[in-house]
């Protein structure tokens, strides 16, 4: 069957490679196409998804006149068919879990209001230390400064009552 006056089997693999390039390309330069995306209102409609579609239903509908088991049309169903299945399940499986967890790493200075932690370096009266807080998410280390203006030696477990500029104001926790 020719379609364009190819052969199917050579439009299928020119459909292949022209994905797998722009595949590439977005991954590599996928920030600075992001923002032409967000205005997409369907999630679905995404480049990723999109590019993801076309190399999976152009394999397979090269696969499937290759190996001539089927025939032209049924053969473009079933990987369409298949397209969409693993689409989907990159979407489902890899794509929104990959959204969240980046956003779920991040914090904001009020996020450490409260926490506790560990002085490593000694936080003098009128000056400077430096202060280890530990979390699920991995180890921040931060400047600190005593809030009550008394020196908190190194090793002392203390709790973060504000946050100012990036500089963590600490008090003494005994209660850990």
């Amino acid at each position: 069957m020719d379609v364009f006056g190819l052969p199917l089997q050579t439009l299928y693999l020119y459909i292949l490679m022209v994905s797998g390039i722009l595949t590439l390309v977005f991954v590599f330069f996928g920030d600075v196409f992001d923002g032409l995306f967000e205005a997409i209102p369907v999630p679905f409609l995404q480049p990723t998804l999109i590019l993801a579609f076309l190399t999976f239903f152009s394999a397979g509908g090269f696969i499937s006149e290759k190996t001539a088991i089927v025939g032209s049309g049924l053969g473009a169903v079933l990987s369409a068919i298949l397209a969409v299945v693993l689409v989907t399940c990159l979407n489902v499986f890899v794509l929104v879990p990959l959204s969240s967890a980046e956003e779920s790493l991040s914090y904001t200075e009020a996020d450490l209001k409260g926490r506790t932690g560990e002085i490593i370096v000694s936080v003098p009266k009128d000056g400077f230390g430096e202060v280890l807080l530990i979390s699920n998410s991995g180890k921040i280390s931060k400047p600190a400064v005593s809030f009550d203006e008394e020196e908190i030696p190194y090793g002392t477990r203390v709790l973060v009552v504000e946050v100012n500029k990036g500089v963590l104001s600490v008090i003494p926790n005994e209660e850990i």
